[in-house]
């Protein structure tokens, strides 16, 4: 499980849903120790007895108590749960040391890549590579600017510790675009964006259809990925 962001019962109850159980789950993996990606996390460890990967700066801020076991991992230096190899890579982030996740199975892998306010090279690397692209298109800047957030939060999240807007995100696809690529737009701001327009933006800059883009948005969508 990539974060955990909701209560341990809500995301057993959404697990539920699409048919899987506590028991299937190996660990869980946190990016970095913001309370929207870690809430869970605590409960779901000592309920099911599950392990917490996390680099140590990120489990050192984490208030999610104690946990059953705790496996501690560095970044960009690769580390395996069952058949994934998982390569932790820094990005940059108002956290203590956020990650994205480059994943590989096999031949396959995939990126997960939310809450980065630029764009990096390991993450223009691992998107030239990958057969799933799963990254933030956070906020529309219209939006943004016209919204109702105080002006320090907007400047906070348009910085370089902040988050992608769909430009930005729509950029990096088409500079690292590779035939056959699969795109996840995720982390959208339910202020700040719209689907449709995360997908348009994204669409008319790679010349595609917006009906190739998939776009997660929300608490119960966003906060927990099951790999």
């Amino acid at each position: 499980m990539l974060d955990a962001g909701l209560s341990g019962r809500r995301i057993t109850t959404l697990m539920s849903h699409v048919g899987i159980g506590p028991e299937e789950i190996s660990g869980i993996l946190l990016t970095h120790e913001h309370s929207d990606h870690v809430k869970g996390a605590g409960v779901l460890s000592r309920r099911y007895k599950l392990s917490i990967y996390a680099n140590k700066n990120t489990l050192r801020c984490s208030n999610i108590g104690s946990v059953t076991d705790s496996k501690i991992f560095n970044t960009m230096q690769p580390f395996s749960i069952g058949p994934l190899t998982i390569r932790p890579l820094p990005i940059s982030h108002n956290a203590a040391e956020p990650n994205a996740f480059h994943i590989s199975c096999e031949s396959k892998s995939m990126l997960l890549a939310t809450d980065l306010g630029v764009v990096n090279n390991e993450i223009y690397a691992a998107l030239r590579e990958v057969d799933l692209a799963m990254i933030e298109s956070n906020h529309d800047l219209n939006m943004l600017i016209q919204g109702p957030y105080p002006p320090m939060l907007k400047t906070a999240i348009r910085s370089e510790r902040g988050h992608l807007s769909n430009v930005d995100c729509a950029r990096a696809l088409w500079s690292t675009a590779r035939e056959g690529r699969k795109i996840f737009l995720a982390h959208l701001s339910k202020n700040n964006n719209t689907p449709e327009l995360a997908r348009r933006t994204v669409a008319r800059t790679l010349c595609c259809c917006e009906d190739t883009l998939e776009c997660m948005m929300g608490a119960d969508d966003v906060r927990s990925i099951i790999v």
